[in-house]
């Protein structure tokens, strides 16, 4: 598999006067086609790995490489053109437009990228065909339950074709059978289309369902875990839950 990106060394840290590090030190590489979580307790440093991750933000030392580019010191646009090609993102809340249907909502980042109508409806109603909501697109998402939206957000993750897509506590909102159904439909596309994801998540059960587990305690990178032969492994010795 080859790299997609790699962190090398990263800090963040905040505030003028009294320091709070939020990262301190994280290096790891993600390849294609992975399906990992990161997980920790809250104030760990989670939010700000996704931010890193995401190009939301820049460190304050460290690399960010993307595809062998070191993207640590891009521009504002230089970064926002990266993200819409490169990275797409699922939170808790689905941030669907309401007024809009489900086909609609998968086709907006597809039309700002400049594609065509016709282009971007066909795009959009495979992708929702592939998350299990052929039936359901004209829907508004008043009309879908939550596991829907949230399967109509992971749609629309995927419009541009991207790297990377980044799941922030996707089923936070969610009840367990739900949840269940967002797994099955993320490992689904992970097989299928070789899509690389990371969860970034406290729900210890959705992180032990993916391949590969990074936990990030105080601003550090303390544990990591892949999967080998159906179990889990692990570099260092230590309690994954809480």
């Amino acid at each position: 598999m080859s790299k997609l990106i790699e962190l090398r060394d990263l800090r963040k840290v905040y505030g003028d006067g009294v320091e709070v590090i939020a990262l301190n030190g994280v290096t790891f590489t993600i390849d294609e086609g992975e399906f990992l979580s990161i997980v920790g307790p809250s104030g760990s440093g989670k939010s700000t790995l996704l931010n890193m991750l995401g190009l939301l933000d820049s460190p304050t030392s460290g690399s960010i490489i993307l595809r062998g580019v070191d993207v640590t010191t891009a521009s504002h646009s230089e970064r926002a053109r990266l993200r819409n090609k490169e990275l797409g993102f699922v939170f808790q809340y689905h941030h669907l437009l309401p007024e809009f249907s489900a086909l609609e909502n998968v086709m907006m980042p597809l039309l700002i990228a400049g594609k065509r109508d016709k282009a971007a409806r066909e795009r959009a109603r495979q992708l929702l065909e592939e998350v299990g909501l052929g039936d359901r697109m004209d829907h508004r998402p008043t009309e879908l339950s939550g596991g829907q939206n949230q399967r109509v957000a992971i749609a629309r993750a995927l419009a541009n074709h991207p790297a990377i897509v980044i799941g922030d506590e996707l089923t936070g909102n969610l009840d367990t059978k739900s949840s269940e159904m967002i797994y099955e439909t993320l490992r689904e596309l992970n097989r299928s289309m070789d899509q690389t994801f990371i969860l970034v998540t406290h729900d210890m059960d959705m992180a032990e369902k993916t391949d590969r587990i990074l936990r990030i305690v105080d601003g550090k990178l303390v544990c990591e875990m892949r999967r080998v032969g159906g179990e889990f492994t692990s570099k260092d010795i230590c309690q994954m839950r809480e």
